[in-house]
This record gives structure tokens, C-alpha cells and sequence, in this order.
């Protein structure tokens, strides 16, 4: 896996051309989105699966606003001061799940380091709202790395929702230029704290493109496992701006398929790895 410079204004690979968002589901969620001003992962982080997933009427719904304290380079939500927490946010989310009628819900949010709970207080309760209004909904939430302090992740493990993750996003060298604000190592604590303290199924992410090399992608998927964690996911990156990092590599479906195939010999009980992959994608699946 080469760190040469792409010139990411050619012409994309075939294999990452997404098909434009259609059909009749995928038209009732968008309104329903729409009406309730929710905040999902979907449209503001750009996601290339959003017309299939949503015509399957699934959707990740973004809490805690939709401005993030943490400035990412491959990130396409807004950095900033965020706006106040909407603690009517957990029943709007709720019941919007149940009116879409969604079976499997994915739960996420921006990094609120600005807040003394991080967050995790409304992610609590964000979860015991879905539980109470749509009990038939499973659930997975794809939580930040809380600064790794326990006494938060806790709040999560408490409410046992069915999947709890948390991404990685790229190997431990460029950890720093991509995720400026975070630490390889303490995303890794994180993923095996929450195994350890009961969790039963914990899920991780990882983007390739960004300049590692291919060791580097081995020994992440390892190290990732070494943390116990149940599923993994690989996908390609995809620059949301000019502003944002670049693609330094369009990686082939072949090389993304030998990746998958040592995830599976080392044992993850799911793994995903296709160029189109993000965290939630497929995450139905990961339940089981």
C-alpha cells in the first residue's frame, strides 16, 4: 500500500460509484427526517450507503446537536462551540424511531468534551427512551472515546444496549494528523473496558486510504482484536471536502477482501470489509 499522493480529482474507481438515493421508503424517511429536524449521520457526515440504507428504512440518528467539539481531518460534521443539551432530544429520538418504524437503530453523536458528563448522561438516557416508547427496536451506539474515564462508559454498559462501538478509525501512526483530538491507545482501552465490564457485543471501525501501509492495517486488525472486540469494519476514505484530508489511496476490492480474510482467521465475530463499508453498515447483523 503505496503513500504516494492520488490526485483525488480523477476519476473515482468504478467500484466506489454510489448509486443516487430512490425510491418510495427512502422518499417517507427523508420527510419524516425533515419534519422532525433530526440529526442524522447520514447527511451530515456524508455517508455513501445513505440511499440504500434508508431505503430499507434504517437510519443513524445523530444526539447532542450536530456541532463537534473535536476537529477531525476526515470528518464532515461541523466543528465548533455546540449549542446547549436538548434533554427533550431522547423522547424525539424515540418516537421518531418508532413512527419510521425501524427495527435496528444506530445511535451516535458529535464529541461534547465542552459538558462535565460528556454527553453520557443524555446517551443514557437516549437509550431507555427507545427502549420505553419502541421496545421492539434493537439498538447499537456508537459512542466517542469519553476521554476514556469510566464512570461515563459505565452510564452505556448500565443500559445494555445491544451493540456498543466505538471507532479506531485509523492506525496508530496517523492517529494524530486524523483524529487530532484523540489517542490510538486510548480508543483500545476503551473498546476492552467495555468488553470487561459486561458489555456484550462491542464493534469497532477503521477508514483505509489515508497513507498506511499495509503492516499497518494488519497490526491494527490485530491489535483491535487483542481488545477483544467482537466486530470490525474496513472501508475506504472518502474526502467530504477540499478542507478535509485527501485520499492518498483508492484501496481494491482484492486488497479489502485479504483484509476481511485475516480479520475472520483472528477470530471477530463480524467482519465487513468492502470499500463502500461504513460503521453502519449492515449493523443489523451485528446483533447476532
Amino acid at each position: 500500500m503505496e503513500n504516494s499522493v492520488q490526485d483525488t480529482t480523477v476519476q473515482k474507481p468504478k467500484w466506489i460509484r454510489v448509486k443516487l438515493p430512490t425510491g418510495k421508503n427512502y422518499r417517507e424517511l427523508r420527510t419524516l427526517v425533515d419534519k422532525y429536524k433530526l440529526n442524522t449521520i447520514c447527511q451530515s457526515g456524508s455517508c455513501p450507503n445513505m440511499g440504500e440504507c434508508w431505503g430499507e428504512g434504517t437510519a443513524t440518528f445523530m444526539i447532542l446537536g450536530n456541532i463537534c467539539t473535536r476537529s477531525c481531518g476526515f470528518c464532515g460534521v461541523k466543528t465548533g462551540k455546540p449549542l446547549d443539551v436538548n434533554w427533550d432530544e431522547p423522547e424525539k429520538v424515540a418516537r421518531s424511531i418508532k413512527l419510521m418504524k425501524i427495527k435496528h437503530a444506530v445511535l451516535t453523536s458529535v464529541d461534547r468534551d465542552d459538558l462535565k458528563d460528556m454527553g453520557s448522561i443524555l446517551w443514557g438516557e437516549t437509550v431507555n427512551a427507545v427502549r420505553r416508547i419502541s421496545p421492539g427496536t434493537t439498538m447499537e451506539t456508537l459512542i466517542p472515546d469519553f476521554q476514556g474515564l469510566t464512570k461515563h462508559l459505565d452510564r452505556l454498559v448500565d443500559v445494555a444496549p445491544e451493540v456498543i462501538s466505538h471507532n479506531m478509525e485509523t492506525v496508530k501512526r496517523l492517529t494524530r494528523e486524523v483524529r487530532i483530538q484523540a489517542k490510538y491507545e486510548r480508543s483500545l482501552e476503551v473498546l476492552r473496558y467495555l468488553k470487561e465490564a459486561g458489555q456484550r457485543r462491542t464493534k469497532t471501525g477503521v477508514m483505509l486510504g489515508l497513507g498506511e501501509t499495509r503492516d499497518e492495517v494488519f497490526q491494527t486488525i490485530e491489535d483491535i482484536r487483542n481488545a477483544n472486540v467482537d466486530v470490525i469494519t474496513l472501508g475506504q476514505y472518502l474526502q467530504p471536502t477540499k478542507k478535509h484530508l485527501p485520499v492518498k489511496k483508492f484501496i481494491t476490492p482484492e486488497e479489502f477482501d485479504e483484509f476481511g480474510d485475516f480479520a475472520r482467521s483472528l477470530g471477530f465475530r463480524h467482519v465487513e470489509s468492502s470499500p463502500l463499508v461504513r460503521s453502519s453498515y449492515h449493523a443489523e447483523k451485528h446483533i447476532h
